[in-house]
């Protein structure tokens, strides 16, 4: 995510990326999933909602019982979309634009989520901001403080917002990255907030556990979404995810049951402070 002053990344479709633009339109519409209510009655929030791992999440959410707010930048026929994939459910769906890297917007969020569904469950921390670079001498200050800003801080402050609607048995689940794990040259400050995110995660439930609140992490490898041409160029975008051991990149649907299954007390009352790596067939060690 950029705002509008932001020298946008150099990909094969406008930055931040719609999924219109995009050659072969991933899978985020959980189409052939079917809920069993395990979030009936639910509410919940998810950053970076409008397309993507956050789509895919929204509407499995959806089909579980739970209404859903989406934070986003400016993609609004892509929020539009994954309203409507909410509503489709009988939900009810709530898409709130603004720049995430704002400390007073993250606040804004979670008290205009609050209002629209009328109380708070469920936290997903998804948003993202990257640019590749292919030296550290490209990487500039702006863009070091821009990814942090989007994919670190707002993690914080919507959650800081957020503990004040947030009752026994509430989960929040933050979005990491392989890269977090084992980090990415090209992709230095990104990976480097990646890692920021898991510990963060792993701080967060210790500290929430007397609160009962439970908060985990999904660390995915590559997956299929608008921001991938919108930040890479066309070599890149054409490889992405052949260097996985399945030889190419998850469809967000095959992303969004993990997030399921960490809202879901039913399914993981006894998880806090793990982190699920969805990561095509690779093994790392420890």
């Amino acid at each position: 995510m950029a705002s509008q002053s932001d020298p946008a990344p150099h990909g094969v479709i406008p930055y931040p990326g719609r999924t219109d633009d995009m050659d072969r339109a991933p899978r985020d519409e959980m189409a052939d999933y079917v809920g069993r209510d395990l979030l009936a009655g639910k509410r919940a929030l998810i950053t970076g909602g409008d397309s993507g791992i956050g789509r895919a999440v929204a509407a499995a959410f959806a089909k579980e019982g739970a209404d859903v707010a989406i934070a986003y930048l400016d993609e609004d026929d892509d929020a539009a979309h994954t309203v409507n994939l909410i509503e489709a459910q009988g939900r009810r769906g709530v898409a709130l634009p603004g720049d995430l890297a704002e400390a007073a917007h993250c606040r804004q969020i979670v008290a205009d989520t609050v209002s629209a569904l009328g109380g708070l469950d469920i936290v997903v921390n998804n948003v993202a901001y990257q640019s590749p670079v292919d030296d550290l001498a490209e990487l500039s200050d702006e863009q070091w403080r821009r990814t942090f800003a989007v994919n670190i801080d707002s993690f914080f402050h919507v959650t800081k917002a957020a503990l004040a609607h947030l009752t026994p048995g509430a989960s929040i689940i933050n979005t990491a990255s392989i890269n977090g794990l084992r980090g990415n040259k090209s992709l230095i400050d990104y990976s480097a907030t990646k890692g920021a995110v898991i510990a963060l995660t792993y701080s967060l439930a210790q500290a929430l556990n007397e609160r009962g609140i439970r908060v985990n992490c999904v660390a995915p490898g590559p997956v299929w979404t608008p921001l991938i041409p919108a930040t890479m160029d066309a070599e890149k975008t054409e490889s992405f995810g052949e260097q996985t051991p399945m030889g190419r990149p998850a469809e967000p649907d095959e992303i969004a049951p993990s997030y399921v299954f960490f809202a879901a007390g039913r399914m993981s009352s006894y998880y806090s402070g793990e982190v699920l790596a969805p990561i095509g067939g690779e093994t790392l060690p420890g």
